[in-house]
């Protein structure tokens, strides 16, 4: 635990990367390097796409490795005549734990609004499983000083339907789109104060206990080196990783780096 209480999370998006050979490949090199002591006190969780769900679950179990299951998407709907779509209910059958809602990614690309995104958490919410809600702003938006603004948008759509025990429950990532992919992430007293607006937000919805229950998470651009500065922060508590989960030696040490701050 942290000085605040909370267990840090460390997830990796593994996006539209691997397909299920080199799935289980990556989660049983995991299980060797994370099988020697990098997670401590940190949960660690991989998202790898839909088609290689099966595989990963299995190998996690077979081999005990130290990693929960997430996806990176559902849909809104339980089941129906949705082509193309996949249901938290397929989700937890396959025994997965977390699920990301609201990517950017998925805003931007895929016209995700705040509505949709409430709609999925309760999904999530519904068949037991724990969502990593993604919420952040644009260059423009942070240019024009509006990222305060931003995040208490999106924070109250978020939660609007959710009850302050669901909310203490879940997961907040905090991923400024201007980071993403950039290679540069936000300084850790930038993500802090985001964080902490995020909190303030959460505590003006749901109240007090529910805020200090809730993880957020930093997203953009995380490496090794700026793991441990990033979780260092009182409010961050832990981080959502892209491109550098994908490498099995790279991941764990970020893994390592959060877990240095745990105290």
């Amino acid at each position: 635990m942290t000085a605040s209480g909370r267990r840090p999370l460390v997830s990796g998006n593994w996006k539209m990367h691997k397909d299920h050979l080199e799935t289980i490949h990556t989660c049983s090199e995991l299980g060797l390097r994370l099988g020697r002591g990098a997670v401590g006190a940190v949960d660690v969780s991989i998202h790898p796409p839909f088609t290689d769900l099966r595989s990963a679950q299995s190998v996690i179990e077979a081999e005990g490795v130290p990693v929960s299951l997430g996806a990176q998407n559902c849909a809104t709907a339980d089941s129906g005549a949705f082509t193309g779509e996949v249901s938290a209910v397929m989700l937890a059958r396959l025994r997965v734990e977390y699920v990301i809602v609201g990517h950017s990614e998925r805003r931007t690309m895929f016209g995700e609004d705040d509505e949709v995104v409430a709609a999925k958490l309760q999904a999530v919410f519904r068949n037991g499983m724990v969502p990593i809600c993604c919420v952040g702003e644009h260059a423009d938006e942070r240019d024009a000083g509006r990222t305060t603004e931003r995040l208490q948008a999106q924070i109250t759509q978020a939660l609007g339907r959710l009850a302050p025990g669901e909310v203490a429950r879940m997961v907040i990532a905090y991923e400024p789109v201007w980071a993403i992919g950039s290679g540069q992430p936000a300084t850790p007293e930038d993500a802090q104060e985001a964080a902490a607006t995020i909190r303030g937000r959460v505590t003006e919805l749901a109240g007090a206990a529910a805020a200090s229950g809730v993880r957020i998470l930093y997203g953009g651009s995380v490496g090794p080196d700026s793991a441990s500065p990033l979780v260092s922060m009182p409010d961050v508590d832990g981080l959502l990783v892209g491109g550098a989960s994908l490498d099995p030696g790279t991941f764990t040490e970020i893994v390592g780096g959060a877990a240095a701050t745990v105290r």
